[in-house]
């Protein structure tokens, strides 16, 4: 479903838009911001899959025992994995 609605930009971004279009980038104004929103929806995203598995990591490190922790590198490198696998 589409939904008119009425925007305000600044000079600058306006100019921008305007280059763009121009530009032959975007087909509309409307299709710039469109993938502008969608570029910031898949980067919340991409964030919270982030966070959820440092949450994890944390989580998983404060019920393991000091001896048997591991060492950052090895962590960071897990919790990366799960980035990856969350992500796609």
């Amino acid at each position: 479903m589409t939904v008119k609605t009425t925007l305000s930009f600044t000079d600058r971004h306006h100019r921008f838009l305007t280059e763009k279009v121009g530009a032959g980038v975007f087909a509309s104004q409307s299709a710039l911001v469109a993938a502008a929103l969608e570029q910031m929806i898949q980067d919340e995203e991409e964030r919270e899959v982030a966070l959820g598995a440092l949450t994890e990591e944390i989580r998983g490190r404060l019920q393991t025992p000091r001896d048997a922790f591991l060492d950052a590198d090895s962590a960071f490198a897990r919790a990366r994995a799960r980035v990856v696998q969350g992500v796609r």
